[in-house]
């Protein structure tokens, strides 16, 4: 089986063909059905020999399709100080998209 271990977002992923990923939002304007390329690739293995870049394999392309755009649950912040009367509580909803490997190149 063939897969590749790809870089977006400031994380690393190894993925395959057919695999769903959850990913760091990517910049620019993009809706649910797109096309986008991972051409961060660090390593690719065919099951019979490995490729392994430095640090990118130039002509190595990961390409998937955007089949979900959402926000994960809410992650609560909360910064408090005892005895002074210092309490801060802050929400976040990460943003994320789900992505649909489609191949390997």
């Amino acid at each position: 089986m063939e897969f590749a271990v790809i870089q977006t977002g400031g994380k690393q992923y190894k993925v395959a063909s057919g695999q769903l990923i959850k990913i760091e939002k990517i910049p620019g304007d993009h809706k649910e059905g797109d096309k986008v390329v991972f051409d961060k690739v660090l390593l690719v293995d065919n099951g019979k020999d490995t490729t392994i870049g430095t640090p990118f394999i130039n002509e190595a392309k990961v390409t998937g399709t955007i089949t979900k755009i959402g926000r994960l649950p809410k992650v609560t912040v909360i910064k408090y100080k005892q005895k002074s009367r210092y309490f801060k509580k802050n929400g976040h909803k990460q943003p994320y998209f789900q992505v649909k490997i489609d191949g390997v190149k």
